[in-house]
C-alpha cells in the first residue's frame, strides 16, 4: 500500500507542477501588465517592482493552487487509467476508496494552507501593499520639474523655470494662490523641496511676495521663506487578524471575501470524489471528455461560490460545500464505485 501511495503521489506531483507553473506564469504576466499601468502614475525602481510582486504572491498562489491540484489529480488518474494501471490496481482487490484516502491527505493540507493564506497572510500583505502604493502616489505628486505647465502644490499653483531633479533645487519659481482672502503672487530666485517626516516644505530664497485685492497691493521682500504642505499618506494600521475581520470598515466587502474564499479554500478537499469520477476510466470502453468536464466543473464551482453568497449570505458556505460534495460523490458512485 505504501508503494502504491508513493507511486500515485509521484505521478501527481509531476502533473501538478506541469499545470501549476504555466498557470502561475500566466497570472504573473497579468499582474506585470497591471504593474505597468502603475508606472504611468508613479516611478518604480526594479527593487520596488519586485517588492510589489512579492506583495501579490499570496493572492496568485491562492487562485492557482486549487485549480492546479484538482486538474492535476484528475489527469493523474486518467493517465494511469489509460495505461491500464488503475484496472490492475482494482483487480488486486484495492478499492477506489483507497485512492480517495490517498488524495484526501494532500487535499486537506492544501485546503488548510489556502485558508490560512487568505485569513491571516493576505489581509496583512494587502494593507502594507496599499500603504506602499499610496505613499508612492503621494510622492509622485511632488516630482517637480521645469515645465511650461504649472504644478499643484497644495493650494498653490507652482511654476518652475529651471530644476535639478537630483538635489530637488529649482530656479526662478513663481507661486500663485487665489484661495485665500487676498490673491498672492510669490517669486523667488531659488527654491528647494524638503520632505521632513511627511511634511513637504518648499524653501524659497531671495524672493518677493505680492498680495492684492480690489483696493490694496502689498509687497514683501524676503531672504528665506517656507511653504508647507502635508503629504496625504496616512497609513492604514494593521493590528491583528481578528481585528481586521471583525471591525466594521468595508463590512460588505469583507463578508463577500470570507464566503467566497472559504469555499475556494475547500475546493480541493470537497473535489476528491470528482477527481476520481473523472479520472478513473476503462480505457477500452469509456471516454470521459475529461478536459471539457474539468473546465465546466471549475467554472460551475467558482460561479456558484460567487453568486450564491449574494442571495443567501454565509449560508452559502455550507450549502455550496455540502451540495458539491454530494454531487461529486454521486458521480463517483455511479461512474467508479459500481464498476470497480
Amino acid at each position: 500500500m505504501d508503494k502504491l501511495r508513493s507511486y500515485i503521489f509521484s505521478n501527481l506531483s509531476v502533473l501538478f507542477f506541469s499545470i501549476f507553473l504555466p498557470l502561475f506564469a500566466i497570472a504573473s504576466v497579468i499582474f506585470m501588465i497591471k504593474l505597468a499601468t502603475y508606472t504611468a502614475v508613479i516611478q518604480l525602481s526594479i527593487a520596488e517592482m519586485g517588492k510589489l510582486y512579492l506583495f501579490v504572491l499570496p493572492e496568485l498562489l491562492f487562485y492557482t493552487l486549487p485549480i492546479a491540484f484538482v486538474v492535476g489529480g484528475a489527469l493523474t488518474l486518467y493517465r494511469l487509467s489509460n495505461d491500464n494501471e488503475m484496472v490492475v490496481v482494482f483487480s488486486l482487490g484495492i478499492s477506489p476508496s483507497f485512492v480517495a484516502r490517498v488524495l484526501a491527505l494532500p487535499a486537506l493540507l492544501l485546503s488548510i494552507l489556502l485558508f490560512v493564506n487568505f485569513v491571516v497572510v493576505t489581509p496583512y500583505i494587502k494593507i502594507i501593499s496599499s500603504n506602499f502604493l499610496d505613499k508612492k502616489k503621494a510622492e509622485a505628486k511632488f516630482n517637480l520639474t521645469a515645465s511650461e505647465f504649472g504644478h499643484n502644490f497644495g493650494d498653490w499653483m507652482l511654476f518652475i523655470n529651471t530644476s535639478d531633479e537630483r538635489s530637488r533645487a529649482f530656479g526662478d519659481v513663481v507661486l500663485f494662490n487665489k484661495e485665500m482672502k487676498d490673491e498672492i503672487l510669490i517669486t523667488a530666485k531659488k527654491a528647494e523641496l524638503i520632505n521632513k517626516n511627511g511634511v513637504l516644505q518648499l524653501r524659497l530664497e531671495e524672493g518677493e511676495s505680492h498680495s492684492y485685492d480690489d483696493i490694496l497691493l502689498k509687497t514683501i521682500f524676503f531672504k528665506t521663506a517656507y511653504i508647507n504642505d502635508m503629504l496625504n499618506t496616512d497609513p492604514t494600521i494593521y493590528r491583528d487578524t481578528l481585528d481586521f475581520w471583525t471591525n466594521e470598515e468595508e463590512r460588505p466587502k469583507k463578508d463577500r471575501l470570507l464566503i467566497t474564499n472559504t469555499l475556494l479554500s475547500l475546493f480541493p478537499l470537497i473535489s476528491v470524489f470528482l477527481m476520481i469520477a473523472l479520472g478513473v476510466v476503462h480505457a477500452r470502453h469509456q471516454k470521459r471528455w475529461i478536459y471539457l468536464w474539468l473546465f465546466l466543473s471549475i467554472v460551475g464551482f467558482y460561479a456558484s461560490s460567487i453568486l450564491t453568497q449574494q442571495w443567501i449570505g454565509f449560508h452559502a458556505i455550507w450549502i455550496v460545500a455540502l451540495g458539491w460534495l454530494i454531487l461529486s460523490y454521486g458521480f463517483y458512485k455511479r461512474l467508479v464505485g459500481t464498476r470497480f
